[in-house]
């Protein structure tokens, strides 16, 4: 009788350095992602190989490096966007101690505690938009480059936010608004292509004259994404742009601006507060109407906000049962769920729609 012993190879028990995290003798079982185990058996980690570990596993990245590389990708090339990111984040850097300190050593629970010290008392809709951020930021950071960086813990999860449907305002409201003769001239041209072309706020402030196509009632603009699309409006707005362009008699230019900002403030900048040349009029020096003036403008005028603009023209859309396609290519949103929060019927067809239910009319 014979007996057959089969013999199996038994790795012996290995121990890994706290330091370097590598194993000090033998091999590996599986190859590493990178040539970090690839010493002699016995051998020490000279100190250029532990450089060249700690960089790859960017150990050495500080806070303030890890922002500036994310702030510069194609991700936030939108001027808008990388305003509110860098916003975020440099906030949440300083609450964690500041941009010096080394990414690899802020925690999970640092960040959550940040998060809630800066806006943990804020709207739900706040607190969800600058988590994102964060949390965006964040796995970049670790899916991208591939550094050890911490997340937005399980504890600071997002928060349902509450849809105020009253914000679509009335069309009947709208066109007494746009047909009023105490609002100057350059108001009523904003407002009145605002609610025609269904367009954000700052991308019709981002308009120039020579972007404008009056022949066909439309202009090319970069949207939210970074796409550059066509915004149309019709007669009102087509109205208003040749009196909004005219200038002066007898100015040297000519009769009308063909250069520069559209829509234009009512002062010259001074030297101290002086944007770049492609913010000021060639024409009247006077430089390009912000967002911060036009929403207190129409706020002080009719008591709403930018934004109703555009929602209420989706909503009256939606109410002339215009195909939910056709509102998404006129609004240019992206999802149609986001699309479907504004074209919920209003207020007014709403009660319309109730008479339905009344009792019968007397016919005697």
């Amino acid at each position: 009788m014979y007996v057959i012993m089969v013999y199996y190879h038994v790795h012996e028990a290995r121990t890994i350095t706290a330091d370097q995290r590598i194993r000090p003798q033998g091999r590996c079982a599986t190859r590493a992602r990178y040539p970090v185990h690839r010493t002699r058996r016995g051998q020490p980690v000279t100190a250029a190989a532990g450089r060249k570990i700690t960089a790859l596993r960017g150990d050495g990245v500080t806070l303030a490096e890890a922002a500036d590389e994310f702030l510069s990708t194609h991700r936030v090339a939108n001027p808008n966007t990388h305003r509110a990111y860098a916003s975020v984040i440099d906030r949440t850097i300083a609450e964690i101690g500041g941009g010096a300190r080394r990414l690899a050593d802020v925690t999970d629970t640092e960040i959550g505690d940040a998060l809630a010290t800066l806006w943990g008392a804020s709207k739900p809709a706040t607190w969800n938009r600058n988590r994102a951020a964060v949390s965006s930021w964040l796995t970049w950071c670790q899916v991208k480059k591939k550094w050890a960086a911490p997340a937005v813990p399980a504890d600071a999860e997002r928060r349902r936010e509450h849809v105020d449907h009253t914000k679509a305002v009335g069309k009947t409201k709208i066109q007494r608004l746009l047909s009023r003769r105490d609002i100057p001239l350059r108001e009523r041209t904003l407002w009145r292509m605002l609610y025609e072309t269904a367009a954000r706020a700052a991308e019709i402030l981002s308009l120039n004259v020579e972007d404008l196509d009056l022949e066909n009632n439309r202009a090319p603009l970069r949207s939210k994404g970074g796409d550059t699309e066509w915004v149309y409006w019709d007669a009102g707005t087509a109205r208003l742009l040749p009196r909004l362009l005219r200038l002066p008699d007898g100015h040297p230019d000519g009769p009308v601006r063909t250069r520069g900002p559209l829509f234009l403030s009512h002062r010259k900048p001074g030297p101290a507060r002086r944007p770049s040349s492609e913010h000021i009029c060639p024409h009247t020096g006077r430089a390009r109407l912000g967002y911060d003036r036009a929403r207190v403008l129409l706020e002080q005028y009719a008591g709403l906000d930018l934004h109703q603009l555009r929602h209420s023209a989706a909503t009256h859309l939606g109410e002339a049962q215009v195909p939910l396609q056709l509102v998404m290519a006129k609004t240019r949103h992206k999802n149609p769920r986001t699309a479907m929060r504004y074209t919920r019927p209003g207020a007014e067809a709403v009660a319309e729609v109730t008479g339905i239910l009344a009792p019968p009319r007397r016919t005697h």
